[in-house]
C-alpha cells in the first residue's frame, strides 16, 4: 500500500538532506534480527558476530514488527545536517514521558502477544524507565558494533549527499526523488513511497521534508514519522557494493606502478567522494600520509575537492576516473 505525502509551496523551500548515526544504529539492530536479508552486509555481520551475541537487543526487536511500526522517538529525524550520535541520543533521553507510551504501545499492537508478554508490560507500566534503558541499549549497540565502522559509512552517507544534492541543482525536486528509488514516485506536488503497510497520508504543512541516505536500510524505503516529528524520507544510500571492499582490491597494477601502491590505492578508494579521515580509516593509514598522497593526487588534476559541513571531501576528476579504471 502506498504512503502519500502532500506539499505546500513552503514544504518545498524546506526540504534538507541529512545523516543519522542514530538511524543507523537502529537500523542495523533491525538487521541483526534478520541477516539473511541483507548479503551486501555479510562481512559486517561476520567481523561483529561475537560483539553482537554479547548484546541484550530482545527488549528492541520487540518494537520492530515487520513493517508495522516502531517508535519514532527513538530515532527522531535529526535536526542538523550532521548531527552526532551524542546528541540524537540525549534527545531520545528527553523525551516526553507520555509520547514515549503513546509510541510504544503503538509498536507492540503491531506484534500479537506483544503487549502482554513480560517485557511488553514493563515497557508500559513504567515508560520512563523504558526511555532510559532503550536508550542504553541503543548506546550500546552503537559504542560496540557502529562507532568503530562509522568514517567509512559517514563516507559513504556523504557522498551520496553530494552526488543528489548536485542532481537537485541539475534537475529539479521532481526528479531527483524519483531517483532515490523505483518506489518513489513525485506527482501533482505529491511524494508517494510505495510497498508500505497500511495507506497512509500526511500533510506536510509547511515543515517540508528531511532526505536521509541509510546503509542498513537498503534496499527498503521507510517514509513517515508520526507527528508532532518532522517528516522525513529515508531511502537506499549510493555505491553500498564497495561498501565492505578491502583496501587495494580493486587498484590495477599498471596504475600502482605509475603511481606508487598507497596513492593508486587512494585513488581507487575514491569511487565515491570521502574525506581524509574516511580515506585513513578505510585505507589503514596514517592521516597525515593520506593528506599528502591527495595533495599529490590534486595538484596533478586528478582529484578535486569541495567543503561540506566542517570536513573536505575528495574526488576523482574525469583523468582520475580514466585512470583509476585502466587495466592491470
Amino acid at each position: 500500500m502506498p504512503f502519500h505525502m502532500h506539499f505546500g509551496e513552503r514544504d518545498l523551500l524546506r526540504c534538507r538532506f541529512a545523516i543519522s548515526p542514530l538511524w543507523e544504529t537502529q537500523a542495523a539492530i533491525r538487521m541483526l534480527a534478520r541477516p539473511r536479508q541483507y548479503g551486501y552486509h555479510l562481512p559486517w555481520l561476520r567481523r561483529i558476530k561475537d560483539a553482537a551475541a554479547g548484546l541484550d537487543l530482545e527488549p528492541i526487536w520487540l518494537l520492530m514488527p515487520d513493517g508495522g511500526h516502531s517508535p519514532d522517538f527513538w530515532c527522531p529525524p535529526p535536526t542538523g545536517a550532521l548531527a552526532t550520535f551524542d546528541e540524537e541520543i540525549a534527545r531520545v533521553r528527553a523525551v516526553d514521558v507520555d509520547m514515549a507510551y503513546t509510541d510504544l504501545s503503538l509498536a507492540l499492537d503491531e506484534t500479537p502477544g506483544a503487549r502482554r508478554s513480560a517485557t511488553g508490560r514493563a515497557l508500559l507500566a513504567d515508560p520512563a524507565a523504558a526511555v532510559g534503558m532503550l536508550a542504553d541499549r541503543i548506546e550500546e549497540a552503537w559504542r560496540t558494533l557502529l562507532a568503530p565502522e562509522w568514517p567509512r559509512l559517514r563516507a559513504l552517507l556523504e557522498a551520496d549527499i553530494t552526488y543528489h544534492s548536485r542532481r537537485l541543482a541539475e534537475a529539479g525536486f521532481g526528479q531527483l526523488v524519483g531517483e532515490l528509488s523505483p518506489r518513489i514516485s513525485w506527482s501533482d506536488r505529491t511524494l508517494t513511497v510505495l510497498g508500505t503497510k497500511g495507506n497512509h497520508t500526511r500533510e506536510l504543512g509547511g515543515e517540508g521534508l528531511v532526505l536521509m541516505p541509510s546503509v542498513f536500510t537498503w534496499p527498503d524505503v521507510v517514509g513517515g514519522y508520526e507527528e508532532p516529528w518532522q517528516p522525513a524520507l529515508i531511502y537506499p544510500v549510493r555505491g553500498i557494493g564497495g561498501l565492505w571492499t578491502e583496501a587495494g582490491s580493486a587498484t590495477p597494477d599498471a596504475l600502482a606502478r605509475l603511481l606508487g601502491r598507497a596513492r593508486a590505492d587512494v585513488l581507487c578508494a575514491l569511487a565515491d567522494p570521502a574525506s581524509t579521515s574516511a580515506l585513513a580509516h578505510r585505507l589503514g593509514l596514517a592521516p597525515s600520509s593520506v593528506s599528502a598522497h591527495l595533495s599529490a593526487l590534486k595538484g596533478a588534476g586528478l582529484l578535486t575537492s569541495r567543503r561540506y559541513g566542517h570536513q573536505v571531501l575528495y574526488e576523482r576528476t574525469p583523468l582520475g576516473i580514466a585512470l583509476a579504471g585502466a587495466e592491470g
